[in-house]
């Protein structure tokens, strides 16, 4: 197993591969790559988490950078209140959905967006030449503030319609995985009216479950969301920057939801004139079908939120994100935002006055299939590429990305994961079957 560095940052396991030293160089080739200034720092629930952040912090300090501790925060929060803050740059220290024994670094520039592929490339050419800055003469600073809750809960109170909420008292079951959304999202959704059952909120305890927010790891949430009789669960990932539903019925229809239930949203309140949804490749085509009802365009990109951030800003997107559960809403910031995502999606129930599972039999349908394989090389994803290239010569591909096979009302993308040591393989089709014999052709490659 090797340290997985990329677009998305870095990812090891604690001790193994993401070791102190590995730690310490990396927030020395952050203090070189921003020369000067203050960096707000935030972390996930790992127990690993309080000791990478002393490091870092130390380390940082001693070259001159000055830091702002958050403490335990959502990524999405740490992201806003680098820009809140007006600081020169963030990290975020998380695996996000990788199992408890895994952690990471994610590196925030000055406007609360990720380092994109040339930034970061830039990064890691210091890391891995051990071109630092010298040491500082002044130490920098420290300071922990403890409103980063309220500032993100606020902005996204801004941009709903909170009273039209708070007048549903919807029964929510919340599984945050005793993730960094723990809290937060508790407080969110009380400030909303709503009555919270907390069936994995306590960040002391992580992680009763794989913290990734599929299905197959939702069974609790499932249950307890009929048991309860509860009008939907929510599901967040271990940084909260992903959300996943669970309808009145305890059924957990697949991440893709979220994000279609928010473009719906946004562009049903969208003003005449030209209205852009940024997504990647990997990404559900309910957002296409969506927003031709509403006379909008999506725009794709390359996998990577920064990839959907950069071109959101550039083509002014009124709302954009992953399939994966990662809804972007640039009214509270130009990240996948979980709580951004809740606020959405209680405003849609709200404001339509139906169950979450009548929003959801109400959009299109399609059929989407997941799988990876493990990785060993950049070399056996090359030639994985090359052998599909060969084999479906003539078929219309997408080779932004990976490659990405394009059919009538179906598609299949094939790529080299960010964040783990696998290629994963996406299929969609109107049928399940269908999905399934597109990832199934790939894989017997």
């Amino acid at each position: 197993m090797t340290l997985k560095i990329s677009i998305s940052g870095v990812r090891g396991i604690v001790g193994q591969t993401l070791t102190d030293d590995v730690v310490t160089d990396f927030a020395r080739a952050f203090a070189s790559y921003l020369k000067r200034g203050t960096v707000v720092i935030g972390r996930d629930s790992r127990a690993s988490g309080q000791h990478i952040s002393s490091i870092f912090i130390d380390t940082l300090r001693s070259l001159g950078i000055s830091v702002i501790d958050i403490g335990l925060a959502p990524t999405p929060t740490v992201q806003l209140m680098v820009k809140h803050l007006k600081a020169d740059g963030g990290v975020i220290l998380t695996a996000s959905h990788n199992p408890v024994e895994w952690n990471g670094i994610k590196f925030v520039r000055s406007d609360g967006i990720f380092l994109n592929e040339d930034q970061a490339g830039k990064l890691i050419h210091i890391y891995d030449t051990k071109a630092f800055k010298d040491t500082a003469g002044d130490r920098g600073s420290i300071r922990k503030i403890d409103n980063s809750y309220d500032v993100h809960i606020n902005r996204i109170l801004d941009v709903i319609d909170a009273g039209s909420i708070k007048k549903r008292n919807f029964k929510v079951v919340l599984d945050s995985c005793n993730g960094a959304g723990s809290i937060i999202t508790v407080q969110l959704l009380e400030r909303l009216g709503c009555s919270v059952i907390g069936l994995y909120t306590d960040p002391n305890k992580p992680f009763p479950h794989n913290p990734e927010p599929i299905p197959s790891n939702l069974k609790d949430l499932c249950g307890r969301v009929v048991k309860e009789r509860a009008d939907l669960g929510l599901a967040q990932d271990a940084d909260a920057d992903r959300l996943a539903i669970v309808t009145e019925a305890g059924i957990a229809p697949g991440e893709e939801y979220t994000m279609a239930i928010a473009v719906q949203n946004v562009l049903s309140k969208a003003k005449a004139g030209k209205k852009f949804v940024v997504t990647n490749l990997s990404t559900s085509m309910m957002s296409d079908d969506i927003a031709r009802r509403f006379d909008a365009k999506v725009l794709r990109t390359k996998i990577g939120e920064v990839n959907v951030a950069e071109r959101m800003k550039k083509e002014k997107g009124l709302i954009g994100g992953e399939g994966n559960g990662g809804v972007m809403y640039p009214q509270v910031g130009y990240n996948r935002d979980s709580l951004a995502g809740i606020g959405l999606l209680l405003d849609s129930m709200a404001g339509s006055g139906k169950k979450i599972s009548e929003l959801i039999s109400e959009l299109p349908k399609y059929e989407i299939v997941k799988k990876k394989m493990d990785c060993a090389s950049s070399n056996e994803v090359s030639d994985m590429l090359d052998k599909i290239k060969k084999a479906y010569k003539g078929t219309k591909m997408d080779i932004t990305d990976g490659i990405k096979l394009i059919y009538p009302e179906a598609w299949v993308h094939v790529r080299a994961s960010n964040t783990e040591p696998v290629i994963r393989v996406i299929a969609e089709a109107k049928s399940l079957k269908e999905a399934e014999a597109l990832t199934s052709r790939i894989l017997d490659l």
